[in-house]
């Protein structure tokens, strides 16, 4: 989803690059790097990594197209309390999902003797229908489609555990989680499948789809604080003009030549900077800059830098993501989610990172007409966000739904197209620190296989993190025994 990513001078704790790898990144959003995730495929980041199939229908709402595709999923049953134990399904979101990673889901599973399933988004990864992904084939990838393979799956899984164990009719108590997009899809199973689930956890859930989402840069300028912001709005300037006048040098000096399109190239940058704050990095991007401002430095030469040394470097993020030539390229690749997100943003949820009318961070380029030309130019005509219809079929911040999680980080420029305000049977709850970022609950302390439990000191800011730990413990334990005192998921 939207920029989603992180930074630190030039150290980098390997827990920071699993949280970042773990999320995805397209620009916007999350897409994982596939040379960072090869980084991070060791036994140790994964609770699994062994790949198992499903035979999946291709359209739930078709009558007559009975067509199906194999999708990936995963399952760790080293907690399992059998047989009786809840079931936790956890929802692969806009990315290859390469295993079960092992943050703070694998600590609960253990606390509650659950097994863990994940299933990979369809499209994503390798679970894709198709051998092309051309604007006509992408037509079944949508949220919709998405929540139902969930349902399947579970019903599925289920019949096939009481299978394994000779019985029929019995059903385990099962809870839902999710962060980021996988959060959002976390709240809508919940609410239009409530039969299924005895919960959700919905962590950074953009549950709300958002046409022009100025909010965003918005919270970029306050994460960053008046300082910080006043030299990157100074950048943003220099750059623009800079633009006009020495369009090529310019690109060259970030490494990012190959982006023709300026608004590529502007949106290239903005991310670069964003990633700092929505993944709880600020001093990795506002130390060095204030630093530069402070020095009578080159501004631009110290963010080329910092972007060349850190978002392409430490991160691995490839300029290519940003280039709409890639974008249009419709080849299946297990490793590339790009194409695939916009198709989602420019058909279902939109969330374009425009730039407010003013007191912007990023630049003003960066404009509504930019996403519409995109969507145009890399699906061709008519393809447009339906932003309303996604809201009236799931209610937005509105979702009249039940027993389900809400959760954001306080400087996570996510968290406006999230529930961050608490209603009956849905609580919610920011967590507040100079540094609390994009999944912050779920993410930010990967454990190791050495030590279960993690170590909530490396999280810098343990209080607030755990606190809110503890009020989901709370509510998972209270909402998987009624499940279970009432034989039925629905209450």
């Amino acid at each position: 989803m939207g920029t989603m990513r992180l930074l630190k001078p030039l150290v980098v704790s390997v827990s920071s690059l699993f949280f970042v790898a773990l999320s995805g990144f397209a620009h916007g959003f999350v897409m994982t790097p596939r040379s960072l995730i090869n980084r991070l495929s060791q036994s140790s980041y994964y609770l699994t990594t062994k790949e198992l199939w499903f035979d999946q229908t291709l359209d739930h709402y078709s009558p007559y197209d009975h067509r199906q595709f194999k999708q990936r999923y995963y399952e760790f049953l080293d907690y399992f309390q059998v047989p009786d134990g809840p079931i936790f399904l956890k929802i692969c979101g806009e990315s290859s999902c390469n295993g079960i990673s092992n943050d703070y889901l694998g600590v609960l599973a253990k606390k509650f003797g659950a097994a863990v399933v994940s299933l990979e988004h369809r499209y994503y990864g390798k679970s894709s229908p198709f051998k092309s992904h051309t604007t006509e084939n992408l037509k079944y990838l949508s949220s919709k489609q998405a929540l139902f393979d969930l349902a399947v799956f579970r019903q599925w899984y289920q019949e096939s555990l009481n299978l394994k164990r000779n019985r029929t009719g019995v059903d385990n108590s099962w809870f839902v989680f999710g962060v980021s997009y996988s959060g959002a899809l976390s709240a809508w199973f919940r609410l239009k499948f409530p039969h299924l689930t005895c919960g959700s956890l919905a962590s950074s859930a953009v549950v709300h789809a958002v046409y022009n989402y100025t909010d965003y840069d918005k919270q970029v300028g306050e994460s960053a604080g008046p300082e910080c912001k006043a030299v990157l709005q100074e950048i943003t300037e220099l750059v623009d003009r800079s633009l006009e006048t020495n369009k090529k040098e310019l690109k060259k000096q970030f490494g990012a030549a190959e982006l023709e399109i300026d608004g590529d190239f502007l949106y290239f940058l903005a991310d670069a900077a964003v990633v700092a704050f929505q993944y709880g990095h600020p001093d990795a991007l506002c130390t060095p800059l204030v630093e530069a401002k402070k020095a009578g430095v080159d501004l631009v030469a110290a963010y080329a830098k910092y972007v060349k040394e850190y978002f392409i470097g430490t991160f691995c993020v490839s300029v290519e993501t940003y280039n709409q030539k890639h974008l249009k390229n419709t080849a299946v690749k297990e490793g590339s989610s790009d194409r695939l997100w916009w198709f989602q943003v420019c058909t279902e949820v939109a969330y374009f990172q425009v730039a407010p009318s003013n007191d912007t961070v990023r630049s003003s380029k960066i404009d509504t007409k930019y996403h519409l030309d995109l969507c145009k130019n890399v699906f061709g005509e008519g393809i447009y966000p339906e932003v309303d219809v996604t809201n009236i079929y799931y209610g937005g911040t509105n979702i009249a739904g039940s027993k389900i999680i809400f959760t954001n980080g306080s400087q996570d420029p996510w968290r406006h197209a999230s529930k961050q305000t608490s209603s009956p049977g849905m609580p919610s709850y920011i967590i507040i620190c100079h540094n609390c970022g994009h999944g912050i609950d779920m993410r930010e302390c990967p454990q190791s296989v050495s030590s279960i439990e993690g170590n909530a000191q490396s999280c810098n800011i343990p209080d607030a993190v755990n606190k809110v730990r503890q009020k989901m413990i709370e509510h998972i334990n209270l909402w998987l025994s009624e499940c279970k005192g009432s034989g039925w998921h629905s209450m």
